[in-house]
């Protein structure tokens, strides 16, 4: 019998503390053991996106790293995006850009587009897609996207 990991870590600006199974991965760990199911699983080997949090500064495709990793560490997700006066404006550019259909990959995409603006507000279009990369979709195709991400970027 293994013994559970002891975590300490803050997300989205908030402390944790809890107990984790050692093979549950990052994804497990946000969508089960605290409720943040905003984080979606999608193909579970990290080649789709769809599970992208920012860890440390860095994004990350959360299926791919241990919960037991978060220990220290500060983690950004999608339910840390909006405020309780509105919308980040990403998420509010997503949705008049009609950049997002079924909605699994959009959480990804739109974690990966904030740490995009915030490291380089001024990406032209071949950078958005290179930073974007590593997001896929399977409705929309990608010109709504780069659009909306374009859109806050001239808005700001």
């Amino acid at each position: 019998m293994v013994d559970k990991v002891h975590v300490k870590t803050t997300i989205n600006g908030q402390e944790f503390e809890f107990l984790v199974e050692p093979y549950m991965s990052l994804l497990e760990t946000l969508r089960d053991v605290l409720n943040l199911t905003g984080t979606k699983e999608g193909c579970n080997d990290g080649n789709c996106g769809a599970c992208t949090v920012e860890m440390n500064g860095r994004i990350v495709d959360s299926c791919c790293v241990l919960g037991a990793e978060l220990n220290g560490a500060t983690i950004n997700t999608i339910e840390g995006m909006a405020t309780p006066e509105g919308l980040h404006p990403l998420q509010q550019a997503f949705l008049e850009e009609a950049a997002l259909q079924c909605g699994i990959c959009t959480p990804g995409f739109l974690v990966s587009a904030k740490s995009l603006l915030e490291k380089e507000p001024d990406a032209d279009e071949h950078r958005v897609r290179h930073w974007l990369a590593g997001n896929l979709c399977r409705c929309t195709g990608y010109d709504k996207i780069i659009k909306a991400v374009q859109k806050v970027q001239t808005s700001a």
